[in-house]
Formats: structure tokens, C-alpha cells, sequence
């Protein structure tokens, strides 16, 4: 199912995001795990603020995610429809692992906040890149659950902002290649 992944050019030119949903066991071992999120802390940090954090929710906590988000959907939408209520379930039950990760920028430095959520979305892509390279998939999905206050404060502190939820799995199916831009449209050669 996997290409060659012998050289850095394969590795990125054949990593591809996976459905969460589409994701099966095995996930990570805790081996895999250590290799990939020490792999999501080498990007560029301008500062050495280490402006992100990685949060991992076991399986055995998968319940209490879904409880939280469904306390946090009813509190933005008082009267959900119950398949609204199982969508929310089931985001927080599929792949086999999950990370948090959290953009976490040190407001007291001089370092431009913009600069340091760069860094926070390369930590994200690294970790993505690390999971292709143990032969597992990725997916990096944010979706309201980002955006809401309620599941925040329950991984991070203020001033923090969830930057996706990575779900990390075995793929179930062949991975689709999905329409990249014209190279055209988005390189180009300085011209003064």
C-alpha cells in the first residue's frame, strides 16, 4: 500500500492526508509515538520559543472527549438533532491515536505571534511527514471543535488555540491523490 520511502524527495512526494474515519488499528506503537512528536518539536523557531504543545488523548479517554464535545456542541447549539450529536461522537472516537496539537505562542516575546504560529503548522507538518515515514496516515482535521472556548480550556491555558486534531491510523483503503495547484500559478521567479 506504501511507495518507496528510501529518500527525504519520496517521503514528501508521497505523503498523502488520511480520512480519520477510514483509519484502522494498528495505530502507533508507543515507540512510533515518541519517533513522530520528537520529529513535530524539530521545525524552525525563531526565538526557541517551542510555540506549540502536543496534547495525545489515549484510547482509554476517548469517552470523556466525547462527552466533552458534546457539552461543548449543546452549549453552542442548545438544541442539536441526533445525528448531529453522533457526528460529534464519532469525530472524537476514530483512528486509533489522536494528538492535540496547540499553538502556544509566548505573548511577552518580541518574536512576531504570526512568526510563531508559522512555526506551531510546521510542527503539525512534521509531525504528518514522521507518520507517513513509520508507514502509518495522518489526518489533520480542525473543524468547530478548534474554534470552541469549551474544548480549548480543556487542553490548554489562555491565550493558546487548538491548531487541529491529528488522528493517526492504519489506512483502510488506498489513499486518493487530490488535485494539486498549477505549479504555474503558484511559483514564479522574481522578476525586479
Amino acid at each position: 500500500m506504501f511507495n518507496d520511502l528510501s529518500s527525504p524527495a519520496a517521503l514528501m512526494a508521497t505523503r498523502r492526508s488520511g480520512k480519520p474515519r477510514d483509519m484502522a488499528a494498528p495505530g502507533p506503537t508507543p515507540e512510533q509515538m515518541t519517533r513522530i512528536l520528537n520529529a513535530a518539536t524539530r521545525v524552525p523557531d525563531h526565538g526557541k520559543l517551542a510555540p506549540w504543545r502536543f496534547v495525545v488523548v489515549p484510547a482509554d479517554r476517548r469517552e470523556a472527549l466525547a462527552a466533552l464535545l458534546e457539552r461543548a456542541y449543546r452549549a453552542e447549539r442548545p438544541d442539536p438533532g441526533k445525528v448531529e450529536l453522533e457526528a460529534v461522537r464519532q469525530f472524537a472516537m476514530q483512528a486509533p491515536a489522536l494528538v492535540v496539537a496547540l499553538s502556544a505562542p509566548a505573548h511577552a516575546s518580541h518574536i512576531p505571534i504570526w512568526e510563531q504560529e508559522l512555526s506551531a503548522g510546521a510542527a503539525c507538518m512534521n509531525l504528518l511527514v514522521a507518520t507517513h515515514a513509520e508507514g502509518l496516515v495522518g489526518g489533520w482535521l480542525t473543524g468547530w471543535a478548534a474554534y470552541s472556548d469549551i474544548v480549548r480550556d480543556a487542553f490548554g491555558v489562555p491565550g493558546e488555540r487548538i491548531a487541529g486534531f491529528i488522528f493517526i491510523g492504519t489506512p483502510t483503503r488506498e489513499l486518493d491523490e487530490r488535485p494539486r495547484p498549477d505549479r504555474e500559478k503558484v511559483i514564479s521567479e522574481w522578476q525586479p
